[in-house]
């Protein structure tokens, strides 16, 4: 903790030092394309032709994929792009916020909305869904009076298996 700069801490006593807790929710969410250009550019990021066709490629495909994946969609697409290029760029773009990555047993996927959300996983597709899900107020207030804990964001995961054509007709 010592090494965090003075301004972000405060002594609770006089030989403690705690870390300051900074919100970074003051910026509006990423919900398209331009969007994700803008705050790559607010960030002084530079917008390499390779990082835009990885940002365009997660715009249009709409759904969490691989590193691998991506890599070989873009050069379907005649994008000449290396896997290492790729690496870097998903890693540069999910710890700035402004694509999403999720951690999962057999690797990470990468998709497009980086502001908090909830995912529907179809076990039987293994495609992850983003849904855009609000609790009830009261339930969250039921929640912060068993916890304690003061609610500031959520995302829930549900799991599930598609329905078969059969069941909807």
């Amino acid at each position: 903790m010592s090494n965090l700069p003075k301004s972000l801490r405060f002594s609770s006593t006089e030989n403690e030092s705690l870390p300051l807790v900074v919100s970074t929710d003051t910026m509006k969410p990423i919900r398209c394309l331009e969007d994700a250009v803008d705050r790559c550019q607010s960030l002084g990021m530079r917008l390499s032709r390779q990082r835009r066709f990885i940002l365009e490629l997660l715009w249009q495909a709409q759904e969490h994929l691989s590193a691998r994946e991506i890599y070989d969609r873009l050069n379907q697409q005649g994008k000449a792009i290396g896997h290492t290029s790729v690496y870097q760029n998903l890693e540069a773009l999910s710890s700035q916020g402004i694509i999403e990555c999720i951690e999962r047993s057999d690797g990470r996927l990468y998709g497009n909305i980086s502001d908090s959300h909830s995912h529907v996983n179809c076990l039987d597709t293994n495609q992850i869904l983003d849904v855009h899900v609000e609790l009830p107020a009261d339930l969250i207030q039921q929640i912060e009076q068993q916890t304690g804990v003061k609610i500031t964001e959520y995302t829930i995961n549900f799991y599930g298996y598609r329905q078969s054509k059969a069941a909807d007709g």
